[in-house]
């Protein structure tokens, strides 16, 4: 009888231990869970037959991603250059290909090469001060005066006074006091004045109002050439102005002239002084008897015509 019990206390004991064992182990047939196997436990696990290896599972391999493109730009925008100054201004050479000086060189001045013909335009509104239509410039003398043979100033409405010179012909209408806007036609380049043996060419000068005898002024006092780059290159309210009425205020309205002031002297014949041989007389005797008579060849004689 209690034989019986013992061993059915065992057969329990034996169920129990099984269902145990059964409860620990994976759907896997041969691998056991770990303390930590269930859902979220780490990815290392023994493998059946190999009690010491473990398998590791890869991480995954980062795909290449395409390179991002940067957003298609819109065309450029022009923007116009910066506003200097209220007045506008046009490059003095209108319809034809010019080059000039951008350098100093005998007076701060400007020679713009162009073809014969090319038309000398107005650079700002303003009033025409100065017009010579005669070209006097003779080689012998190089008048200071003439050299620019025909030529047209203006007076801007900026107060800066511009020279054309070297011009062929000066524009109808074109003469002192009449009003003229920016881009109007003054004249012709030619070779007029001290150009007559070089290519045709606009003597183009920046400077202020003076009387005509102060010539050597409107020849040239302000540096032009970096306004003549702006209102080529499409800037045109770069202005001379204040450059131009800060030197005046330096060197004032006349300023004495120091290049190019002298004029040549002309070259005249001049007359022998050598008197002309006295003819051989046959006798002086008479000279001697007639001491009124008055040799016609000596200096007190009168002469013909």
């Amino acid at each position: 009888m209690r034989s019986g019990h013992i061993g059915r206390l065992a057969a329990v004991t034996g169920a129990v231990l099984l269902t145990g064992a059964c409860t620990q182990a994976t759907g896997l047939a041969g691998v056991g869970a770990g303390a930590g196997g269930g859902a979220g436990s780490p990815s290392t696990v023994a493998v059946s037959g190999t009690p010491s290896a473990t398998a590791t599972t890869p991480s995954p391999t980062p795909q290449p991603q395409a390179a991002e493109q940067p957003p298609q730009a819109d065309d450029p925008v022009n923007v116009p250059p910066p506003k200097l100054s209220k007045y506008s201004y046009a490059f003095p050479v209108k319809g034809c290909k010019t080059t000039y000086q951008r350098k100093l060189l005998v007076l701060p001045k400007t020679t713009i090469w162009a073809p014969q013909g090319c038309s000398f335009v107005a650079p700002v509104e303003g009033v025409v001060d100065e017009v010579n239509t005669q070209d006097r410039w003779q080689p012998g003398t190089d008048a200071g005066a003439d050299r620019e043979g025909r030529f047209v100033t203006i007076i801007g409405d900026d107060g800066v006074r511009y020279l054309g010179g070297h011009l062929d012909s000066i524009a109808d209408g074109v003469k002192p006091g009449a009003k003229v806007k920016k881009g109007q036609l003054l004249g012709k380049v030619g070779r007029t004045g001290n150009a007559r043996d070089t290519g045709s060419n606009l003597y183009f000068a920046i400077s202020w109002k003076t009387g005509p005898a102060f010539w050597w002024v409107r020849r040239g006092m302000v540096e032009p050439w970096d306004y003549l780059d702006a209102w080529k290159k499409g800037n045109r309210t770069y202005s001379p102005r204040e450059e131009t009425m800060k030197l005046r205020g330096k060197l004032g309205e006349t300023p004495p002239c120091s290049v190019q002031c002298a004029s040549r002297q002309a070259t005249t014949p001049q007359t022998s002084k050598t008197k002309t041989p006295r003819p051989r007389r046959s006798s002086d005797s008479d000279a001697e008897r007639n001491p009124t008579a008055t040799d016609p060849l000596t200096d007190g004689g009168v002469s013909a015509g």
